[in-house]
């Protein structure tokens, strides 16, 4: 896990799925005892780091780990829904992330 620099959230306050992966990135960067930068509408950074859609677009919001090499990696780029429920699994974000970090899922 050393290999983590810092963590990084594109978003936009008006969108709906804000708030829930400011939520995972607080508590991920807390967990993890790392920085966390807030980007807000930074589409060059999400252009550049993040997924895209099939125009070729990156869309927010779009958390990232920043490695100590400065390889710059999504960890969670959309927010999963539960078949049962149909609403945000934020259960599962949080282990897609710590998955895409490396880290143990429990």
């Amino acid at each position: 896990m050393s290999n983590v620099k810092k963590i990084v959230l594109v978003t936009a306050k008006h969108l709906p799925q804000h708030k829930y992966f400011e939520n995972i990135a607080k508590e991920l960067a807390n967990e993890l005892n790392m920085e966390l930068e807030i980007l807000e509408e930074d589409y060059v950074f999400v252009n550049t780091y993040g997924e895209k859609d099939e125009f070729g677009l990156a869309w927010l919001p779009q958390l990232f780990a920043v490695m100590h090499n400065n390889v710059v990696k999504p960890i969670l780029t959309k927010l999963p829904i539960s078949e049962r429920t149909l609403e945000f699994d934020i259960e599962k974000a949080k282990r897609i992330a710590k998955e895409a970090l490396g880290l143990p899922v429990h």
